[in-house]
């Protein structure tokens, strides 16, 4: 029966693998910690979550049984170090990418209206008694979601369908899925989707231009910090702002624009000065 399954997986297209592979490996990872906050104290839960994450690490990138799967493990997380050119870039698109998605987020909703009742929808954190412990939960939340959603999509999908469909079609494949996932959201309105699917693209080339998910792993969790925190939960404040029909072109949102393009050409410069040192690290100019 094993050799049977084994034969079937392996008679699926490649691409097919590592979507399948990439969605199990980011979805079910990332949705143990909503289970641990809701049954453990937010202490205990943390401290559990950064145990299995530990492992997850670990075992995602190549350790642990089986020895067989260890290298095709270590080369769909992306395993390897980065020089100190790309950890510069990579922080750089890291941080702007996620200014860019918070900035474009900004601009979305001083052109509607914000849908506060949608986007708090599912993130009610009344249970948790302090604002320390609040923070502690959407801090984890954060790392959990950039961890597990990095190593899937970015890492076990997109990987395998670079090497054997190239990085356009890998990335975009990525990307379109990253997007469905979160469809699912009571916050995935229609003009957020191009968001999500803007920050999936950068987030895709992130991982390509680096060869590695530490860039788009910083800049996910960021990126969800900032989201928990401000647009799900509220702890960190309220959008109170009105939509620019209202209040006329005014200089905050003048400000928001200009910084959601400054930050996402950043981020793009950054992937083309990641992308530079990775080419030279592989030839062994460097």
């Amino acid at each position: 029966m094993q050799a049977a399954s084994t034969s079937f997986w392996s008679r699926l297209p490649i691409s097919l693998r590592a979507v399948l592979s990439g969605l199990l490996i980011a979805l079910v990872a990332a949705n143990v910690w909503p289970i641990l906050l809701l049954n453990l104290s937010v202490p205990v839960a943390a401290f559990v979550e950064t145990i299995l994450l530990g492992f997850y690490l670990w075992w995602m990138s190549g350790g642990g049984p089986p020895r067989r799967t260890r290298d095709s493990r270590r080369n769909a997380f992306r395993y390897g170090a980065l020089s100190s050119e790309q950890w510069f870039w990579g922080i750089i698109g890291a941080i702007s990418f996620a200014v860019a998605v918070h900035a474009t987020i900004v601009v979305l909703f001083r052109c509607v209206q914000f849908p506060i009742a949608a986007f708090r929808r599912g993130y009610d954190l009344s249970f948790i008694p302090t604002l320390s412990l609040k923070w502690l939960a959407v801090i984890v939340s954060a790392i959990s979601a950039g961890v597990c959603e990095e190593t899937g999509f970015r890492g076990y999908m997109q990987r395998p369908i670079e090497e054997h469909r190239g990085a356009v079609i890998a990335v975009l494949i990525s990307t379109i899925f990253f997007t469905l996932v979160h469809l699912s959201k009571a916050w995935s309105l229609a003009g957020m989707v191009p968001i999500i699917f803007g920050a999936g693209l950068l987030l895709g080339l992130l991982a390509w231009s680096s060869q590695s998910l530490i860039p788009s792993m910083i800049g996910h969790v960021v990126m969800d910090i900032g989201l928990f925190a401000y647009w799900w939960t509220g702890i960190a404040g309220k959008f109170s702002a009105r939509p620019f029909r209202e209040t006329g072109v005014d200089g905050p949102f003048m400000i928001a624009c200009a910084t959601a393009l400054v930050s996402v050409i950043v981020t793009l410069f950054a992937i083309s000065r990641l992308r530079f040192w990775t080419c030279r690290q592989a030839s062994g100019s460097g």
